[in-house]
């Protein structure tokens, strides 16, 4: 056989084997499955140190109340026993809880009636943030 090369296999034709291995890929299963069954009870969950009642020691600031009724008007108040209401209009309304405060964070609370429109609710609530009084939520009645 001069200048070429070809190659004659004798016997049986290799035929292609149209099955997969499996066995490797349960051993890797199988070893995942040990780590994580490992490691999974090392796994340390947040606690969080409450306070407890009495741990205060010092009385929590008295909140105000900025008042928005249905029919437009606002009046700011002091969250106490008999407090009367201010009636403001909304540009006073700044002016009157920073005239009302005692303590640099005092907590300015926002109570709406439900008609209000959520835009007004939401301009004194900018209002009162752009003012640097930063302790403002919003009061909702519990079911």
């Amino acid at each position: 056989m001069a200048g070429g090369s070809s190659v004659q296999f004798r016997g049986k034709r290799r035929r292609m084997m149209s099955e997969i291995n499996v066995v490797p890929y349960i051993d890797v299963t199988l070893v995942l499955l040990i780590i994580f069954m490992v490691t999974a009870p090392m796994i340390v969950t947040g606690n969080i140190d409450l306070p407890r009642v009495g741990a205060s020691s010092a009385d929590p600031p008295t909140a105000i109340e900025v008042i928005i009724k249905k029919d437009g008007s606002h009046a700011v108040r002091k969250r106490e026993q008999g407090a009367k209401e201010t009636v403001v209009s909304r540009s006073q309304i700044d002016e009157t809880v920073r005239a009302l405060t005692t303590q640099p964070n005092t907590p300015i609370i926002i109570l709406a009636e439900r008609e209000v429109i959520y835009e007004r609710v939401a301009q004194v609530l900018s209002q009162l943030q752009a003012a640097g009084l930063g302790r403002v939520g919003l009061a909702v009645r519990q079911q």
